[in-house]
C-alpha cells in the first residue's frame, strides 16, 4: 500500500507537462492532459481542483483555456504537490503500546512511558527527512532530469500535440462543452 495516492503521481506528471523544455509554463486542458497520459479525466479534474486551490496551477479563460503553472517551475516542490493533493500524511501513528506490557499488569511504571516513545521518535525523524527530500526537489529539477533522458524531439512532439488539441477545441470540432473549475478562495 502506497503512502501517497495515484493523484500525486498524476499531478506531478501533469505539472511536468505544463512546463516546456526551458521550464517555462505552458497551457493545457485537463482533458488533454488526461488523454496525453492515459489517465481518468474525472479523477484528474479533482486533482486539478486541489492544485488550483493550493495556487500551484491557475485556470486560463476562453475556448482555448486550461491550466498553467501558478508559480515558476523552480518554486514548486514535490512536497507542495503532495501536500496539495493528499494533505499532510504521517508515515507512522504511535499507539502508545509501550505502557500496555503484560509484565506491568495494567499499571505501567513512569520510566516506561515518560518522554517520547523511541520508536515514535525514529519515525518522526524519518518523516522529517522524507519531507525535506521532497521539499528539495522542484518540478524544474524533475523536468531537467527527464529532459536528459528523453530524445530531443520529444518536447517538440508534446508541444505539437497540445497545440493541435487546443486548436481543435477552439474550432469547436470536438463538440464538447468547456468545463470550468472554480476554486473558492
Amino acid at each position: 500500500m502506497s503512502l501517497y495516492s495515484a493523484g500525486v503521481e498524476y499531478g506531478i506528471h501533469c505539472l511536468l507537462f505544463l512546463m516546456d523544455e526551458r521550464g517555462d509554463s505552458r497551457e493545457a486542458s485537463v482533458r488533454d492532459l488526461a488523454e496525453l497520459q492515459g489517465v481518468p479525466q474525472e479523477y484528474l479534474a479533482k486533482v486539478f481542483t486541489k492544485l488550483a486551490k493550493a495556487k500551484l496551477v491557475v485556470a486560463t479563460e476562453g475556448v482555448r483555456g486550461g491550466f498553467k503553472l501558478g508559480r515558476p517551475s523552480d518554486e514548486i516542490t514535490l512536497l507542495d504537490i503532495v501536500t496539495a493533493i493528499d494533505g499532510r500524511k504521517l508515515i507512522f501513528d504511535c499507539r502508545e503500546i509501550r505502557g500496555r506490557c503484560a509484565v506491568f499488569d495494567g499499571n505501567a511504571p513512569e520510566w516506561a512511558t515518560e518522554g517520547t516513545c523511541a520508536i515514535h521518535a525514529a519515525m518522526l525523524t524519518a518523516q522529517k527527512r522524507m519531507e525535506e527530500a521532497l521539499a528539495q526537489q522542484t518540478i524544474l529539477d524533475l523536468g531537467r532530469r527527464f529532459g536528459r533522458k528523453a530524445p530531443a524531439e520529444f518536447g517538440g512532439q508534446v508541444n505539437s500535440w497540445l497545440n493541435e488539441r487546443k486548436e481543435h477545441r477552439a474550432s469547436g470540432a470536438d463538440g464538447q462543452s468547456i468545463a470550468v473549475v472554480q476554486v473558492d478562495e
